[in-house]
Formats: structure tokens, sequence, C-alpha cells
């Protein structure tokens, strides 16, 4: 599979061709990805032994299709319960899952829907995860917005409507310093009256300037929890240290943010031993800060620039909608989102099964948002988008297919007094 990964070479200097080749077929080059660097915070949770012993020991081939139903008749679901549902064997049993998680998900949620959009503000990064349009070794256009132009793109966004913002970067303290993350969201905070954050995983006490700075909630893909499959993907660069990317949940709660979101890139490696290990990581992590709002993301691999052929490893939307489903049973309050890398009519369908948010408006490219939103031509020039979407639809257009679906689209249900 890490072939298939492997981006375009063809306009890289000598020196880098030559360690970029050095990182892909000699372990030995690369630095020990358990091992944290110097300046990271060390916390000494407990969830993650417990989260990788679940993980690890979990054989899906076990269960059958009583353990299923069984499952499916508890009044609450047990972790042995999830498994089950998670397994091969609830899959002639989907139909059944789904009544179940839409009916969780109407009790807990009503028939209300979340709206949101990202906005990325520069795409330079030092990580090199081979399977990631923004790597360090990708032949992309490079940009950072400066505070001007993120304040311009903040107001086309919040001009459409939008009130729920998710502020992205690459994964470079150099391009993009915890400061510069933190004025982006003093910008966010007079636009936007929800503010969320998708960068490289930070210490406690830079948790807290950015809640301090605006920030609401932080959203940390962990992408594989198998570690031995994440060295492979993972090549150079702060990313590479899994545990400390595991712990950036529980550091940003310890930071003072009120919300953390989970997830793994399905396809990357075995997705039913990923999805289990994404919903224990967030099922412990709320049973230790009962107070933070927990949601979970449930992306799949998509296209990236100078590599057409990464797609889904055997993730196919029926298994996406077994493992959302999984989730919403396992955990009925936390909030699903489902990303526009999924089409238009999976999240159509998904609305009204499991997902309580959904992104509209999207752009996975730098500075772009005026072209988009308005027609007009953008001030400024652009920087590549991390990956390819799916569905491209306005806040106007999502608004309107999700009532037409039956559902209540929302913007914004907090007061702040």
């Amino acid at each position: 599979m890490e072939n298939n990964f492997l981006v375009d070479s063809d306009k890289l200097s000598p020196e880098a061709l030559e360690k970029k080749h050095r990182l892909e077929n000699d372990p030995s080059c690369r630095t020990n990805h358990m091992e944290y660097m110097p300046g990271m915070d060390i916390i000494k949770s407990d969830i993650c032994d417990k989260v990788l012993s679940e993980m690890n020991s979990y054989d899906y081939s076990k269960y059958t299709a009583k353990d299923v139903v069984a499952a499916l008749n508890h009044d609450h679901c047990s972790i042995e319960d999830f498994k089950a549902l998670l397994s091969p064997a609830a899959e002639p049993f989907l139909e059944k899952m789904a009544e179940r998680a839409r009916l969780e998900t109407s009790k807990h949620f009503g028939n209300t829907v979340y709206l949101f959009t990202p906005l990325y503000i520069a795409n330079y990064c030092e990580n090199y995860c081979v399977y990631c349009g923004f790597n360090c070794y990708n032949n992309i256009r490079r940009m950072k917005l400066t505070t001007e132009q993120i304040e311009h793109e903040m107001k086309v966004i919040a001009d459409s409507g939008m009130e729920e913002i998710l502020i992205l970067t690459g994964e470079s303290r150099a391009a993009s310093s915890v400061e510069y993350i933190g004025e982006a969201c003093k910008l966010a905070r007079k636009y936007f009256r929800l503010v969320g954050l998708e960068v490289y995983p930070v210490n406690v006490d830079e948790y807290k300037y950015l809640h301090e700075c605006g920030a609401d909630y932080v959203t940390v893909f962990q992408e594989s929890y198998d570690t031995d499959k994440y060295e492979t993907l993972h090549l150079m660069g702060h990313k590479r240290v899994w545990p400390y990317r595991f712990d950036a949940q529980e550091r940003a709660l310890m930071g003072g943010m009120r919300g953390v979101a989970f997830s793994a890139l399905l396809g990357l490696s075995d997705f039913r031993k990923d999805a289990l290990a994404t919903a224990l990581h967030a099922y412990f992590l709320q049973k230790k800060y009962p107070h933070a709002e927990i949601s979970l993301s449930c992306p799949r691999l998509r296209p990236i620039i100078n590599n057409e052929k990464i797609n889904p490893l055997d993730v196919h939307e029926k298994q996406l909608c077994q493992v959302l489903s999984a989730y919403r049973i396992f955990l009925p309050f936390a909030g699903i989102t489902v990303s526009s890398r999924e089409s238009a009519q999976f999240r159509n369908g998904i609305v009204k099964i499991a997902a309580t948010k959904v992104s509209a408006g999207v752009s996975t490219g730098i500075g772009d948002h005026e072209s988009k939103y308005t027609g007009k031509e953008d001030e400024y020039d652009q920087g590549d988008e991390q990956f390819e979407i799916s569905d491209s639809r306005s806040l106007d257009k999502m608004y309107q297919d999700i009532e037409g679906e039956g559902l209540q689209p929302v913007l914004n249900d907090y007061l702040f007094v």
C-alpha cells in the first residue's frame, strides 16, 4: 500500500530527493516515532494504554450474528457490544443499526444539523506524511495569509451567514507560529460565534493561550492508531511522534478548551481497529473529563495533488455507514461530523441517521473564498489545497437541502453573556 501513497518527486532538488529516498527506504534514517522530542509536554495520561490494549486485542472475526443481535437489543451499548457492531458480522444488520442510530440521534439531538466551514490560513508543513497534499516533499504552491488577508477571508465567509469557523494550517511552527494562530483566533471572534482549531498539536500552556485568544474547541486527527503502520506513513517531522499526538486532546482540555474532536483517517490501516480506537479514545477521555464536549469525525482518504491514486483502502460507503451508526449507538451524546470528503448524496443520507454536523462552502486551498463565495476574482495569490473535496455545495444550497430532508439546519446555538 505504501507505494500508492508516494508523491511526485520530479521537481525536488537532488539533495531533497536523496533525503526523501532515504526516509522511504531506510527505517534507520528515521527518528523513533514513540519518543518525545525536546520541548514536548509529557502528561503521562492513563488513557493511551487502555485504548491500545483494547485495539490490539480486538479480533473482529470472532463475532457472530448472535453477538450483533444481542448488542442491538441492549439498552446501553458496552465496549463489547460496540466491537460486535464494528465487526463484519454486523454488515447484514446495517439497516437495523441505522434505525437504532437514527433513534439515538433524534433522542439526543432532535432533528438539528449544525453547519460550519473550514478556513485554511497556511499550507506550509514540516512533516513528511506520505498521503497528505501538504507534506513537505509535495511540490505545491505554498502560501500563508497575512492578518489582513485572514480578516478578509473571514468577512467573506461571515457575510454568507456562517457563524462557526474551523481554522486550519499546515503543521509548521516556523511558518505558522502559535502567536500567528492566536491572532487568527482573535480575528475570528469578531466574526463568528464558535471558533475551532485544527492545527499541529501544542503544549498545555499554548492551548491555554489559544483558548484565551478565542478558540472554543480543538480537532486532532490521529490518522491511525496502529503505531507500526503510523511509523511507515509519517516519516519526518513533529507529527511522527505518535504519543504526543495521541495526548493532544487531553492537553487541550487541560488548557481550558471547551471541546475536543477525534478522528482516524479511515483507509490508512485496518479501518475497524482504527474506528474502535477512535471511539474508545473519546469514551475514556470523556469519563475522565465529564464536562468536555466530545465529537467524532470519520473521514476517508481523498486524492491529493501529484497523486491521483490515493483512495480509501477497503472502506466503502457501506462500511462508512456501519462505522458511523456504531459510533452513534456507542456514544449517543457525541457530536458526529461528516466532511465534504464525502458525496452530497451520502451526506444527505447520513444526517438522517447519525451525523450532527456537516461543512458547507468548503475550500481546502488558501486564499480563495472571494471567488468561491462571491464570484469575484480574489485579491491575492492562492495556495494549493490539501486534498480534493467531493461535496462543494454552498451554505445556501446545503441549508436548503437539509431542510428538504425534513431537518433543521443550525448555524449556532451558543449564547454569550
